[in-house]
């Protein structure tokens, strides 16, 4: 799980001002809490997709085929999830020096249990990017860091990285380059000598835990009136959920009758929560005949319908709900506009959605939202203890000029806001003076009459 996402001069984000340890102002780099539910609030074109962007930005550098790539900004439309441009479209607008940094910081949910004592239980990343002559992006600093120790690859001159344990300088030179942000290579590691294998393992902890990200986009495929399955379980929903009725293909035809077995779980999981939510009392899977062909069918107010028949909303949800249960034990679930297209309480049941399925399956959700009803459900949770202060956090993201702000939305132990920004969801007390105001004017002007 990612408990800390750090940012600075990237796209919309520039820095954050501190007092350093004599009281001095400083600016820095911004760091984010996350928690289990991360909530994202804000206007259009404020930044907080960005946010989303940086950790995918990681995730298709590290699944990138070229091992020597310091920073993957895309172009490859199979392959990857973002065309980022070149390095001067994520710099950030006059930024000085022309640098960007991203990092994160993570942990194991389960890091006290006995089979987390196998693996790295926590860990932290940053890196610096510059611009090469060519204009590609440039690791100019590396730190991987445990919980004992913290090793780094700083770039000298004429491309040469210095390896750092701590403030000791191992040595220097051009074939210690990092290899797709997270990791040394061998040269550098036979370097390390007996810090070499814990420098793997950190590599290797960041890697899986980019790996575990899955991505569902705000914009979802529509869907076709039948389907081929091919009898296999795909790999990924994908970014548009193109494969969210394989999935459930998979699921409704498994032959496997182990009740742990979560794959052929899903579709029963799915057909809850679109109950739950109002929207559907089931789905079923159908075979055409004695064809290879199958359809899904909905089931609502005692009425079947072929999926492509019902409510749009029924079909953008699906790819959320799927994802919830298909993602592996321990994911991280990146979500934008969840929402979209669903009716006000089909909105709201979303937010049980995120904080019972992260309790029950350690997956983190970060979820890019519009939607009041998601939010105000979520501080209901908070306020009849569903769920915590801790187990979610809540953002609302601003501009102020150019540049992204971001404000942590404080609840207090009955859900309620601590301090609502202006105009957070419009002027719902304005909107109602107003009303109450043309009521009153449109009866003394009856009356006068």
């Amino acid at each position: 799980m990612f408990t800390q996402l750090s940012l600075r001069n990237f796209k919309a984000w520039r820095d954050a001002e501190y007092l350093d340890a004599s009281g001095q102002s400083q600016v820095g780099r911004i760091n984010i809490p996350l928690a289990p539910v991360t909530m994202l609030l804000g206007t259009n074109s404020s930044g907080k997709s960005s946010l989303l962007q940086a950790l995918l930005l990681l995730k298709q550098t590290v699944a990138s085929p070229d091992r020597s790539v310091h920073l993957n900004l895309g172009g490859n439309e199979a392959n990857d999830y973002f065309n980022f441009g070149h390095f001067d479209d994520v710099l950030t607008h006059n930024a000085s020096p022309r640098q960007f940094e991203l990092g994160f910081k993570f942990r194991h949910p389960d890091s006290n249990s006995a089979s987390a004592k196998q693996r790295l239980p926590s860990g932290e990343f940053s890196a610096t990017y510059g611009r090469t002559s060519a204009g590609s992006a440039v690791v100019q600093a590396l730190a991987l860091s445990s919980d004992t120790a913290v090793y780094r690859a700083l770039r000298r001159d004429k491309g040469a990285y210095s390896i750092m344990v701590g403030d000791q300088a191992r040595g220097k030179s051009r074939m210690y380059a990092p290899e797709r942000s997270i990791a040394l290579p061998a040269e550098a590691i036979q370097l390390l000598a007996t810090d070499g294998p814990m420098v793997e393992d950190i590599s290797l902890a960041l890697r899986r835990e980019l790996e575990a990200i899955a991505y569902l986009g705000p914009l979802r495929r529509k869907p076709e009136r039948d389907y081929t399955w091919n009898k296999s379980r795909p790999g990924e929903l994908g970014i548009d959920g193109a494969e969210v009725i394989n999935a459930l293909l998979a699921s409704a035809l498994s032959r496997s009758k182990n009740k742990d077995d979560d794959t052929a779980q899903i579709i029963q999981k799915v057909s809850a929560w679109l109950a739950r939510m109002g929207v559907a009392e089931k789905i079923e899977v159908k075979q055409l005949g004695h064809s290879t062909r199958y359809e899904v069918v909905v089931y609502k107010d005692g009425i079947a319908a072929n999926l492509r028949d019902v409510g749009i909303g029924v079909s953008q949800v699906l790819p959320v709900i799927t994802l919830a249960f298909f993602a592996p034990i321990g994911s991280t679930i990146i979500l934008e506009e969840p929402e979209i297209h669903l009716h006000p309480l089909a909105q709201a049941v979303l937010a049980e959605l995120f904080v019972e399925v992260s309790r029950e399956r350690k997956i983190q959700f970060v979820v890019e939202t519009h939607s009041e009803h998601l939010f105000r459900r979520l501080q209901t949770l908070v306020a009849r203890d569903s769920s915590t202060r801790d187990q979610c956090l809540l953002y609302f993201v601003e501009r102020a000029g150019a540049d992204a702000k971001l404000k942590p939305l404080e609840l207090d132990p009955y859900g309620r806001l601590t301090e609502w920004p202006p105009m957070f969801f419009g002027d719902a007390l304005g909107e109602t003076r107003e009303q109450a105001r043309l009521m009153f004017e449109r009866q003394r002007a009856g009356s006068s009459k």
